[in-house]
């Protein structure tokens, strides 16, 4: 109320004495304010009062209650305590002389400021990105509005921001509860978008192209402590709030100067682990012990260092349930036998890892000192950590594209079977040797067929490619071959083949293992001899051609049936590569998820932040038959039929769905759907005694797509025993 009143006065004033020259100081003054940057702010608040013709050297002088009321308002508003009571103090008592614009001031407005001043500020937004970086906004009231116009709470003069973008609205004491206002770029909390949710302390909001933490109030004090927790059984357990370092005494604090100063002559995850260990057991009792290091979202550490007293390498550790409470919840934990002592590796908000002790006995068992210790120790090498592991991701990272520096290709992976290809690519393309790249349909042959041309001494030539498979021998004698005039009916001119026009540059043959028998001959002839006549010629034609063929069948297998010309075989296997199938490198399917998402994303004009961690988890379970021309065209149909920004598990096909493997990675309403197709086939199947076209019309599918859903639901043996066929 007190925010709607002083703008209708602001307005009233406005249009009093120019509004051109107010919509140019205010925004500026308000976002200066919101940010925190009280000295600009008081610059255009000097600016603004100057305007009004009564501002001298830093002083107003003869302030009207309007000018009073608004300055103890924004001061109030922004925490300025300290200049907001004198402010309001004025205002309530001084009495200048009335003038026209302070006329729309109501009856009461003095209760109004003094309820607002009154106000608890128990939360607030810190801003973290973008135009409002840097900036801290309390959030006082029961509803604080952001938006684009000058007349929210929250003022944010950025294009990105609707004029009514979203409201925070205080539910109880420290819950609160943010909401879309229809904006036109969205509101999302964790980067997902979101209409209505109850926001948690460490949240992270973003408005349009501004990014704000939700803080509630004393929550820094209360990260800073790190908590210990006793595990004395399912029912009985203690936390200890560790507030300084008291454990182990002065020993403690040599310790950790110790492991500060070591830092320093270490480098690498390795090297910290095996120092902060051999530290641990100077100052701990602990007969093994181990860190353990987790990436985010998996429950498998992907770094472990485990060593005794004595530095022998020992089994990982077994008390997972320990280790797992330790990650979760943030909180050193003790055994109820006190053999088994588990502290969480936390760099700020996020646990990184678990140090695990384990004592030699029930005499040796660990005691709240060892707890702390443990426990502040985690928390001070968390940073160096996470700092080892980003220097090690960044120079695997280099050293995959030093690799592949001088080499041109429109590839996507960096999996080691990818890195494997690259330096093949690498190797081969100089020469010019022909090359059979062997792989299932999808797996991109003709990129690496590509990227061989593009990285040879023919890369200036042309680069044709014919599919072996697509044409009639009649056909794909004249398309490689070329014809004269008049040599067969229609051919009314002289046609240049794919080999002369490709001659001093690279000829892919595709799906060469489809070649008619009787053509096979003939290409043969070129492979030796390098020279052709046209269909319906008599001249021989001599070329300089490098000669690259793929194929999805197993040659061997054909020579062997006499389907394939062995002496064909062995000209054209001269140097041999086998492009694996996408299941065989799955860490490579968010890489090219984000690539085909970016860009069918540009192609249809919509904006995208990505892809949902469920999504991506779905993406990768599944076994994609059709590889990697498969999964571009799952996540094409999730661009043009997606309503939201992130790519999210129901905008991807059924089949992706459906996987077996994919609905264990992932429960919730996806998998209760998918054990309902499952209840409604089996019990369709049932019915019909097993007849897959009577059930597929009870179900209103067509019987193909029914084989295809017991295929990927995996059903063979439950309809086996449901119906004995």
């Amino acid at each position: 109320m007190a925010r709607f009143v002083l703008s209708r006065v602001i307005q009233n004033r406005a249009t009093i004495r120019g509004n051109d020259q107010r919509q140019r100081i205010e925004p500026q003054r308000t976002l200066a304010l919101c940010k925190g940057d009280y000295a600009t702010g008081r610059q255009w608040h000097a600016g603004y009062l100057a305007w009004q013709g009564r501002f001298d050297d830093g002083q107003t002088t003869g302030d009207s209650r309007a000018e009073l009321a608004e300055k103890a308002y924004l001061y109030g508003q922004w925490g300025r305590t300290a200049q907001a009571q004198p402010a309001l103090a004025e205002f309530c008592t001084a009495r200048p002389p009335m003038r026209e614009s302070d006329r729309v001031y109501p009856i009461g407005y003095e209760w109004l400021i003094l309820k607002f001043l009154e106000q608890p500020h128990n939360a607030s937004l810190v801003g973290i990105g973008g135009p409002v970086e840097g900036g801290t906004f309390a959030l006082a009231g029961e509803e604080i509005s952001i938006g684009r116009d000058h007349t929210n709470a929250l003022p944010i003069n950025d294009r990105s921001v609707s004029r009514r973008h979203c409201s925070i609205r205080k539910l109880a004491t420290e819950r609160f509860e943010i909401r879309d206002l229809g904006s036109r770029n969205g509101t999302a909390v964790n980067g997902l978008p979101v209409t209505v949710r109850v926001l948690g302390d460490g949240d992270e909001i973003r408005v349009g192209d501004c990014y704000f933490r939700f803080r509630l109030l004393g929550s820094s004090a209360r990260q800073s402590q790190v908590p210990v927790q006793l595990d004395e059984g399912a029912l009985q357990t203690q936390t200890l709030l560790l507030r300084r370092l008291e454990a182990g005494g002065s020993s403690g604090l040599e310790l950790l100067i110790k492991i500060g100063t070591g830092m320093q002559m270490v480098r690498g995850t390795e090297e910290i682990a095996q120092h902060l260990l051999a530290c641990l057991f100077e100052a701990i009792p602990a007969a093994r012990g181990a860190v353990l290091l987790f990436d985010h979202g998996r429950d498998d550490p992907a770094f472990t260092w485990s060593r005794d007293r004595e530095g022998t390498p020992h089994a990982t550790p077994t008390e997972s349930a320990i280790v797992a409470r330790a990650r979760r919840q943030g909180i050193a934990v003790l055994s109820s036998t006190g053999e088994v002592l588990a502290a969480p590796i936390r760099s700020q908000d996020t646990i990184l890892g678990v140090i695990y002790l384990e004592a030699n006995g029930p005499r040796a068992a660990f005691d709240d000192a060892h707890l702390q210790l443990a426990a502040a120790i985690g928390g001070i090498l968390g940073a160096p950590f996470e700092n080892a592991r980003r220097l090690e991701w960044l120079e695997s990272e280099n050293r995959r594209l030093n690799e592949a520096v001088d080499l041109e290709h429109d590839m996507v992976g960096g999996s080691p079977r990818m890195r494997e290809i690259f330096q093949f690519v690498a190797k081969v393309a100089p020469t010019g040797s022909t090359v059979l790249i062997r792989g299932e349909s999808g797996t991109g042959k003709e990129l690496v067929a590509r990227a061989i041309h593009r990285n040879s001494p023919r890369a200036g030539q042309r680069f044709l490619a014919i599919n072996c498979a697509a044409l009639t021998e009649t056909l794909l004698e004249s398309e490689l071959f070329g014809h004269e005039k008049g040599a067969f009916t229609g051919a009314l001119l002289k046609k240049l083949g794919k080999l002369e026009m490709a001659d001093r540059g690279t000829l892919f043959l595709d799906e060469v293992g489809e070649l008619p028998p009787a053509f096979q001959s003939k290409l043969l002839r070129v492979l030796q001899e390098r020279e052709f006549e046209r269909v319906g010629g008599t001249q021989p034609i001599r070329v300089d051609v490098r000669i690259l063929a793929a194929t999805n069948r197993d040659l061997e297998n054909a020579v062997a049936r006499g389907a394939f010309r062995n002496d064909l075989y062995y000209r054209l296997n001269v140097v041999s590569l086998g492009m694996p199938p996408l299941r065989e490198r799955r860490e490579d399917v968010p890489m090219l998820a984000r690539y085909f998402a970016a860009k069918h994303g540009k192609r249809v004009t919509r904006r995208l932040a990505g892809l949902a961690s469920e999504a991506l988890a779905r993406l990768e379970a599944y076994d994609w038959p059709g590889n990697v021309r498969e999964l571009e065209n799952a996540i094409e149909r999730a661009v043009v039929l997606g309503t939201t920004e992130l790519i999210i598990p129901e905008d991807l096909p059924e089949a992706v769905l459906d996987a077996p493997a994919a609905a264990e990675a992932i429960g919730g309403y996806h998998n209760t759907v998918r054990e309902e197709k499952k209840r409604a086939i089996v019990a369709a199947l049932g019915r019909t005694g097993g007849n897959y076209t009577e059930a597929a019309k009870l179900l209103g599918v067509h019987p193909n797509y029914l084989h295809r859903l017991v295929r990927n639901l995996d059903l063979k043996e439950e309809l086996h025993k449901a119906t004995g066929r």
